[in-house]
């Protein structure tokens, strides 16, 4: 059975304690791999080695980290066959997707934090015949990256390229329920030449290896994508020593359908970004509103195609939705449709497990769901399932909209369809998410703030806005 490794001061090393802990396969319900049970002892390790290699890292002018981030773009390319079958196997996504979204995606976070870095710019203010001021802008140190399980390379490249590429040194952990794609990322490292210690990957539970990231003294700064508990952990542990923290979580996220809208495209987007990735992205939107006039013909024809998504085997083509991520989770999920069920929600269609037969016939697999009858404020349409589950409501006109929108604890995206632009800015403006995409979903240019607000998160990552939370701002006064 395969075993992976930590990737510590440039070599791939066993936890200080030999233990391991045993890693899924999703779609048949096995063990296939082991990862490293690491503890504290192995981020002092880490943290020691980022230390130690933080100077000359840093001393590189950017035009030379540059050249390091575009060489791992190039061989994560050259590497997409094998790391997107190990995405699937560890995810349980269907291969297609894999190779479509996440291992492209990767290595576009690479590459383009690799060319953002030269141009990376400061200001300057000069005072008439006083003084002049510039702001300069240098790597924190040692800074922590910690990412989830649904996009696992995906989400881990888009920290740990920007972190790299402001000069700072890394200290990473990906989520222990898929960390195969981290654990070839270590290997890809050490052959484009990646000088030792700039990134260090630690295998293991969150408790122990995450908690002893964040709390770190020399670990000056940390980016956590995850759920929204685990993440007020964070904020607490980091604000003890000041630690600057970067936090994108849960999501509830609107999708809000008008009488005006391109009804064919509005309807294939709906299920689009319901169940994309089994519906296990943050960004996915879970609770649908659709103007009164159309509410029928939408719910016919959503149903209609959502009937007709294949489940099973990801490494079938035809797959549109494959297994949760655990079985853990998806009896979170089950249960969440037991709940709706007991609230009053009307089952259209899906609402129970998938059964694959062949070798998934003991996967983790739950039909696409879609609930109607709901009220808004029932805990179903609240709380974040991270699911293929869906609900679906009427609303009478746009102000009806917004309030039945932003009526959530959660602000991370939300999603309109109409074909008034006049309305669409008006609407956008009124919600309260940090990202709002009108006529599309999922269009990502990654020059633009990316983050949530509520207890979707705090701060913003993507573009400039990256390389600014992984820099500390200086103001130089020079008196003329």
């Amino acid at each position: 059975m395969k075993k992976f490794a930590n990737y510590i001061d440039g070599k791939l090393v066993p936890s200080t304690s030999k233990d391991y802990l045993d890693n899924y396969n999703p779609a048949t319900g096995e063990v296939y791999s082991l990862l490293p049970d690491s503890c504290q002892e192995d981020v002092e390790e880490a943290v020691a080695a980022a230390k130690g290699a933080f100077p000359k890292w840093s001393g590189l002018s950017p035009e030379d980290r540059s050249q390091y981030l575009i060489k791992i773009a190039e061989a994560v390319e050259q590497s997409q066959a094998e790391l997107a079958l190990a995405e699937t196997t560890d995810t349980g996504k269907p291969l297609w997707l894999s190779n479509a979204m996440d291992i492209p995606r990767a290595a576009a976070n690479f590459r383009f934090f690799g060319h953002a870095i030269t141009q990376f710019a400061s200001e300057s203010h000069l005072v008439d015949g006083v003084a002049l001021n510039y702001t300069r802008r240098g790597p924190l140190g040692v800074v922590g990256c910690i990412s989830p399980w649904n996009l696992p390379l995906y989400l881990f490249t888009w920290k740990v390229a920007p972190a790299l590429a402001a000069g700072n040194t890394v200290v990473a952990k990906p989520s222990e329920l898929t960390p195969h794609t981290a654990s070839l990322l270590s290997e890809i490292c050490i052959k484009a030449g990646l000088p030792p210690g700039v990134l260090n990957i630690v295998h293991g539970a969150g408790g122990k290896v995450g908690q002893s990231i964040v709390q770190h003294h020399e670990v000056k700064a940390v980016s956590f994508t995850g759920g929204t508990a685990t993440g007020r952990k964070v904020a607490l542990t980091a604000a003890e020593t000041f630690k600057r923290t970067s936090l994108e979580l849960g999501g509830k996220n609107p999708t809000i359908i008008f009488e005006d809208c391109d009804f064919d495209l509005a309807v294939e987007s709906a299920v689009r970004s319901s169940f994309t990735n089994q519906g296990e992205i943050c960004l996915c939107g879970s609770r649908i509103y659709v103007e009164e006039g159309i509410y029928e013909k939408f719910l016919g024809e959503f149903v209609k195609q959502v009937d007709a998504l294949k489940v099973g085997d990801p490494l079938d083509g035809d797959v549109k939705v494959g297994a949760l991520v655990s079985q853990h989770h998806q009896q979170k999920v089950l249960q969440y449709v037991a709940l709706a069920k007991q609230e009053g929600g009307h089952i259209l269609c899906g609402g129970d497990r998938q059964v694959v037969v062949g070798r998934c016939e003991r996967g983790y697999f739950v039909q696409p769901t879609v609930i109607a009858d709901l009220p808004n404020s029932c805990r179903t349409n609240q709380e974040e399932i991270f699911g293929p589950v869906v609900t679906v409501q009427s609303f009478k006109g746009a102000d009806q909209a917004i309030s039945l929108g932003n009526e959530s604890s959660y602000g991370l995206a939300a999603n309109i369809w109409t074909s008034d632009l006049k309305m669409a800015h008006n609407v956008s403006h009124k919600l309260h998410f940090g990202i709002v995409w009108v006529n599309t979903w999922l269009l990502r240019d990654l020059r633009t703030p990316f983050g949530g607000m509520k207890n979707s998160g705090l701060g913003r990552e993507g573009g400039f806005e990256s390389l600014r939370f992984f820099t500390e701002a200086q103001n130089i006064c020079i008196k003329l």
